[in-house]
This record gives C-alpha cells, structure tokens and sequence, in this order.
C-alpha cells in the first residue's frame, strides 16, 4: 500500500511538472500566457495617403509580419477629430486590446485621459505630448530632416526663393519648419524664405492654393511637412512644373518630374524599442520616460534619391548634400531647438 502512495505522488508531481512547462512557454505578450500581444492602431487618416498614414501602416505592418506568431494587428483608419478619437481609444479598451496605438498630435490629450482609465492596458502616442505610467510617446527628429530639405532647397533654387507648408504648428511639425529655415540659411544666409500652416493637417485644398501663391510669387522649390496638405503642394508643384520636397514616404510617384527628394519615416525603427520593453516589463514606469524617436542617426530617417530632372544641381551641390546627410547620421550638425 506504501509502494502504490509513492508511486501515485511520483505521477502526481510529473503531471504538474509537464504543466507548468506546457502553460509557460513561448509566449512574448498578451494578456495570457500563450496568447497572441493584440495591438490596435488607430489612424487618423487613409493608410495609403502615401504620407504619415500610409508610412505608420507599413511600419506597424512589417512588424506584425515580423512576429506573426506573437502579435495580433487591428487597423482603423479615418479617426481624426478629437470627439471620435476617446470613444475609438476606449473602445479597444474595452475589447481586450494590449496595446492601444493613436497616430498623431490630435491624439494627445485622449490618450493621456484613458491611459489613466485603462491602466492594464498600454498606450502609445505618435508626435505628440504627454506621457502615462502605462503610455510613451514616439516620434520623428524632423529638425533634422528638415534641415536636409533646407539644404536641398537653397541648393537647388534657381531664384533664390523657397517655401515650406506645413499643416498644424507644434510638435515635430514647428520642429521640421525652423530645421528647414536653418538648413536653407546655412547655404545662404540671404535666401528668402515663404511659409505658411493651414492649421489643418487635412487642408488639401488650402496646402494647393497656398503653393501656387508661392510659385507665382517666384518660389521654384517648395517641402512641405506632410499629411494630406503634401497631395496639394505635390498637385500646385506638377501644375506650375516647379519642385516640391516630400516628407515621410517617397512620393515621386505622385509627380516624377516634379518631386526633387524628400524625407522617408521608418516607424518600424520605432515599434522594435517599444515591443522589446512592454515584453521585457520595462515599458511601465512612473519614472521619467523615453521618447521613442526614429531620426537619420538610427535608420529611421532618410532622403528619398534625388531627382532632378531639371539639372539644377551640380556635381558640387550633390557632394555637399551628402555631406550634410552623412553629418546628420553622426550627429555632427547643431539643429535649432524649439
């Protein structure tokens, strides 16, 4: 009777062993062990606005397929005014989301609310303000970016004229605009300089009609700083046959003989960081938290290949373009803080 207890413990003990081992492996997210992490991306435009849309939707799709036995990616497109971006926020909330992404400065003040709210869930912020214990913030060094297309604008410019057009001032788009200024001045300090933000990142139209003023005003080579008002400047730039700089995709598909280069954004770069620490348990803190930012030192910013059709460059200007990429990629370049 004492050998079959021993026996019957020793069975006991290998069962619970086998299930431990079964409930504890390979899981890297979720909320259960062995669940897939589920992700929500909330956009505030269209995923192939060939823009800061489409350049998120990419990034966050890449992931994905990267780590397709451990994540699960919702994507919701169109959430751009403030009244639909807390009820969409809460909404994954509530469902079972682990991870609730909203894109964009308009995003700030919503996730920072329901990030209080949902405290088992995480949060993240795109080129916003605003940190949680459960949330962070990533973004885009675009003073350095804009810097580049400052460079490759008074380089270019036949008339010593450039423009730049941006959406809503703040956050990396204020940044972008005043690396810009820099960047063109440090060619020449002389050059002049037209800007203009429609206060909406959206405002094609008001993006369209404000690069053929700077075209008919003598502007030959305008960036704009992105979203919906870069289809505008892009349109305005093909019309009048003049040069446009694009931001965050390449978008000389849009206008092959007009777009000169541009900026690209890589948020993958970003999304690598941000997964290894809410799997690693690092992510939620009440201590001072990192912004996630992609720039041209990491890989998360590039110059799209330049284009010019026109032959407004030389031999000479292109060396000195690379020359300031290759500076920007070693952080050899004082950007202006705003």
């Amino acid at each position: 009777m004492k050998k079959m207890k021993s026996v019957l413990a020793l069975i006991l003990a290998l069962v619970m062993a086998l299930s431990l081992v079964a409930c504890g492996g390979g899981n890297e997210g979720g909320g259960e062990d062995g669940e897939k992490l589920k992700i929500a991306l909330v956009l505030p435009g269209k995923k192939d606005d060939v823009s800061f849309n489409q350049a998120m939707y990419r990034g966050a799709m890449e992931y994905a397929e990267k780590h397709a036995d451990t994540v699960e990616l919702k994507v919701v497109e169109g959430v751009y005014e403030v009244a639909d971006i807390d009820p969409t926020l809460r909404e994954y909330a509530d469902n079972g989301y682990d991870v609730v992404i909203g894109h964009g400065y308009q995003f700030s003040e919503p996730v920072n609310t329901v990030a209080q709210e949902y405290p088992a869930v995480n949060f993240l912020l795109g080129c916003g303000v605003g940190v949680q214990k459960n949330s962070a913030c990533y973004d885009v060094q675009l003073e350095a970016g804009g810097y580049l297309m400052g460079v490759v604008a008074a380089l270019a410019t036949q008339s010593n004229k450039v423009g730049v057009i941006g959406g809503g001032e703040g956050s990396e788009i204020t940044r972008g605009h005043e690396g810009f200024k820099a960047g063109a001045k440090s060619i020449n300090p002389d050059i002049e300089i037209q800007e203009v933000y429609t206060g909406d990142w959206n405002d094609t139209t008001g993006a369209y009609e404000a690069a053929i003023g700077m075209y008919d005003a003598g502007v030959d080579v305008i960036w704009h700083s992105g979203d919906g008002i870069g289809l505008g400047v892009v349109q305005a730039a093909e019309e009048k046959d003049m040069y446009v700089l694009g931001n965050v995709e390449d978008q000389k598909s849009l206008a092959p003989n007009n777009v000169l280069s541009g900026l690209q954004y890589e948020w993958a770069n970003a999304l690598e960081r941000i997964f290894t620490s809410i799997q690693d348990g690092t992510f939620v803190s009440d201590g001072e938290k990192e912004t996630y930012m992609i720039n041209v030192a990491n890989g998360g910013l590039s110059m799209t290949e330049l284009n010019d059709v026109k032959g407004w460059l030389t031999e000479d200007d292109i060396a000195v373009i690379q020359d300031v990429y290759a500076k920007l990629g070693q952080d050899a370049i004082e950007l202006p803080e705003v």
